[in-house]
């Protein structure tokens, strides 16, 4: 009896006491990838550990059965039982689903996100925990300033005012997608971040593809393409709250609700925040709101609509004005000098501001036809209205020792304005505050529809449809005491006295149409994955003047213009091995020119000689995961030809202007991207850029045309040839560390390089292959700390995150436009106009979800 209760002691102890391992990979349902970083935990213990990069775990536990727990920020928890009866147990895929149990989100196929060992693109994804907790009081696109061939900069530094530039290219050739909806500007082609200043907080992940892209739409990515999906409806009931303080009384609140899941598959999120405050720079105060609305509902198993409206109206100060070093240096401010605001009875008033509001509303229906077959459509509406503010008249204001300036680089005393204002009684104002209105209103339909054809096949097809109709005008803000403003730009009603809210200088629309189609072959087993793409679109202009051009006159609106463009791009991504890939692709599009390049001179003067712009693009890839680490290279090749470039000039007191054609420009570069898991506390991140981009020829001969847009006045060579593409930094590099300090607290660090940034300059100023190259600002480095701290705040969980940018208090240029290059004593960088990036800035910020 003793050898058997000894021995039924040693089973049960050894049954205690047994020791395995669980594996296992965590995919994250949105990308149908695998998800890095996700917590993996045994129930009712403190064993657990974390998914590598491959989203693969492998956990020692103590007892051959359990329950194991996967979570993620932004994911639903997810519980999965083990038992074995060895030493251990593959649970095979754990398929999270995203943003706490929400709804499936209607983003339409044509959205393309880019899936890892997939899609052959070069791709960086930021998880909506990187954006909530790195973004702190910087703007949105600032985010992805650690991505490979990525320059962001926050130009004069006013609230949303930063611009975005992929390897070396312009926002206006930078697709920006928002649940798969374009909204670079229809006629100019760029975004205007400030429209979306609130959409941080709203968004769930976002995407950025450089060179072609995976979208299937015809869209402008020549550099790359940004594709951004906001939180979708929460099917879990709760919400939450957050608030930040930062430096210049930076304050922002908000508030998230959801109703959760109802039994009849209705549910609604609504989030709304505001924040107000002062930028870095002098005269820069802002206030600005943020709202979003998702009502979802699941029909049955084969239909679900998702109707989201969303939007930010804001007014901010502007820093418009580029300055000269020297005028940094002898302002008492230093680099927060600003010219463009000044007082009036004590209160601060913004000669140069922006106020806008653009919402956005989509509806979105998802069909599925068939177990091979779904159907997605996205019908949506954007109707915008607002505008920059300036003045005119007096232009000694502009200067920087004006006598309307108590003593020089101080603001400017606008009562002064006011009082010789209505010292010329019947004489009228002498200078006025205006604003430029760009209201707008644009709507359009996207459908695509998706097929499986055989094993591993699918065909995509689908249309693009848009409508566009901008209204551009100038109108009276404020006259500044005076009576009047004589104002004779309308030929309909010449010498007009005009008060506060007539239209002056100008009064046109802008009308878009745009119609479009794509196809597309897809091939995937699980070691090769290719694609072959069509697309083509007519692009429609037609432009209608009331101001310079009668009104019963034939020239007052224009017929309609059309280009029609196509493009076509392939690409392959093979995985050799579970650890190593390889993917290239390559491309040709053309894409329509530029509103104001088809009506020269901001007339109804079509420009015959205008064309499509030619891109050819191609890329090769490199991809290794294993464990502990992730590494992406890449090489690319981008030919842009037949580019326009319409530049105006004063002349008298005559605007002029050159219409430059067929400007060729090369761009290519290698790109390195990698992430390293040193230990289970410690993430390493890092990237680093090379490009070459130039200007590939020279123009001769080009017409420099008087104010009637057919009168020569001369020509002028264009001689660009070689010289280095301005305006972007063509060196990047970051490094970044993630510490856990102690549980659930996290010290961080990233910093970043940058070197080879050439001035932006004016092609027509350069008639010479002898006048020197653009100047290179000097290098500089800027390093970021931040802190997250989570716990519980009673039975709420909570979240502490604070943030420190430019630690270092670094002195740095962030933008230069090149001075005059003809001038025998030009000294470079000494005489052009820059403007100084921010010196340290920092925010706190809680978060409490209930």
């Amino acid at each position: 009896m003793r050898k058997l209760l000894a021995l039924a002691l040693f089973f049960a102890t050894a049954t205690i006491f047994a020791q395995g391992t669980i594996t296992g990979t965590v995919i994250d349902s949105e990308m149908d990838g695998p998800l890095p970083g996700a917590n993996v935990m045994v129930v009712g213990t403190k064993n657990g550990t974390t998914t590598d990069f491959d989203g693969n775990f492998s956990l020692e536990v103590k007892s051959s059965s359990g329950t194991l727990e996967i979570s993620f920020v932004g994911y639903k928890s997810k519980r999965v039982k083990f038992n074995f009866s060895g030493d251990s147990q593959d649970l095979g895929e754990i398929v999270i689903e995203g943003d706490d149990n929400a709804l499936d989100e209607i983003v339409i196929t044509s959205f393309s996100l880019a899936i890892d060992r997939k899609t052959p693109v070069a791709v960086s994804t930021v998880k909506a925990e990187t954006i909530e907790t790195k973004l702190g009081n910087q703007e949105f696109p600032e985010i992805l300033k650690t991505t490979p061939g990525v320059y962001v900069t926050k130009q004069g530094g006013g609230f949303g005012d930063a611009d975005i530039r992929m390897r070396g290219f312009n926002s206006e050739n930078i697709a920006v997608m928002i649940n798969g909806v374009p909204v670079n500007d229809m006629e100019n082609g760029r975004v205007y971040w400030s429209n979306w200043a609130g959409l941080s907080d709203v968004t769930r992940t976002m995407q950025t593809q450089r060179g072609l892209g995976a979208a299937k739409v015809a869209v402008p990515s020549i550099g790359g393409t940004i594709n951004i999906v906001t939180k979708s409806t929460d099917a879990k009931k709760g919400g939450s709250v957050i608030a930040s303080t930062g430096n210049d009384g930076l304050q922002k609140f908000g508030a998230t609700v959801s109703t959760g899941k109802t039994e009849n598959g209705w549910a609604a999120t609504i989030s709304a925040s505001k924040i107000s405050g002062r930028r870095f720079a002098d005269g820069l105060e802002f206030e600005g709101y943020n709202y979003f609305v998702n009502i979802a509902k699941e029909i049955n198993e084969n239909h679900e609509l998702s109707l989201t409206a969303f939007g930010a109206p804001q007014r901010h100060g502007q820093r418009e004005t580029l300055h000269p070093i020297e005028d940094y240096q002898r302002s008492s401010r230093g680099i927060k000098f600003n010219s463009d605001w000044g007082y009036r009875n004590g209160q601060v008033v913004n000669v140069q501001d922006n106020f806008y509001h653009k919402p956005q509303i989509s509806l979105n229906h998802y069909w599925t036809i068939s177990d091979k077959t779904e159907l997605s459509t996205a019908a949506y509406v954007s109707f915008g209205t607002g505008g920059g503010g300036g003045y005119t008249g007096n232009a000694d204001l502009r200067s920087v020792d004006s006598d309307y300036r108590p003593a020089p680089y101080l603001p400017l005393n606008l009562d002064r304005v006011v009082s010789e204002n209505a010292a010329n009684g019947a004489d009228g104002s002498e200078t006025i505050l205006y604003d430029s209105r760009n209201d707008h209103f644009w709507t359009g339909l996207l459908s695509t529809v998706s097929t499986e054809v055989g094993e591993g096949w699918d065909l995509v097809g689908g249309i693009d449809l848009r409508y566009y109709k901008g209204r551009h005008f100038q109108e009276v803000k404020d006259l500044l005491g005076g009576q009047y403003w004589a104002d004779d730009s309308n030929v309909n009603d010449p010498n007009r006295s005009t008060k506060e809210g007539d239209k002056i200088n100008y009064y046109n629309d802008g009308l878009v149409l745009w119609e479009g189609g794509f196809a597309q072959a897809e091939y995937s087993n699980d070691l090769v994955s290719a694609f072959v793409s069509l697309n083509a679109s007519n692009t429609s202009y037609k432009r209608i003047d009331y101001f310079r051009y009668a009104d019963d006159g034939p020239d007052k609106e224009t017929d309609w213009i059309n280009f029609f463009s196509y493009g076509a791009k392939g690409g392959a991504n093979f995985n050799l091995d579970d650890n190593h890939k390889v993917f290239g692709n390559v491309g040709y599009f053309e894409r329509a020119p530029f509103f104001n390049t088809v009506f020269l001179n901001n007339r109804n003067i079509a420009n015959d000689d205008a064309e499509n712009q030619k891109i050819f693009s191609a890329e090769l890839g490199y991809g290794f995961r294993n464990q502990n680490l992730r590494v992406d290279f890449n090489l690319y090749r981008t030919a842009w030809k037949d580019k326009t470039l319409a530049r105006s000039f004063v002349q008298g007191n005559q605007q002029i202007f050159a219409n430059i054609l067929g400007v060729d420009a090369l761009h290519q570069g290698i790109e390195l991207e990698f992430e390293y898991k040193a230990t289970d506390r410690l993430n390493i991140t890092g990237m680093m850029s090379l490009g070459d981009w130039k200007w590939d020829n020279n123009i001769d001969n080009v017409d420099i045309l008087a104010e009637d847009g057919t009168t020569v006045l001369g020509t002028i060579n264009v001689a660009i040839d070689g010289v280095e593409v301005g305006n972007s930094a063509q060196t990047t590099a970051a490094l970044g560390l993630n510490y856990e300090v102690f549980p659930s607290t996290f010290l961080r660090g990233d910093f970043t390089y940058y070197d080879r940034y050439f001035a932006d300059f004016d092609p027509t100023v350069r008639d010479s292959v002898d006048l020197q190259g653009p100047f290179e600002l000097p290098d500089v480095g800027l390093l970021d700390l931040g802190l997250t701290h989570k716990f519980e705040f009673g039975s709420f969980d909570a979240t502490i995150n604070a943030n420190v940018f430019n630690v270092l208090d670094t002195e740095y240029i962030s933008d230069a436009r090149e001075g005059n290059v003809k001038d025998p004593d030009y000294r470079g960088l000494v005489d052009s106009n820059v403007w100084y990036g921010f010196g340290r800035t920092y925010s706190v910020g809680a978060k409490i979800n209930f």
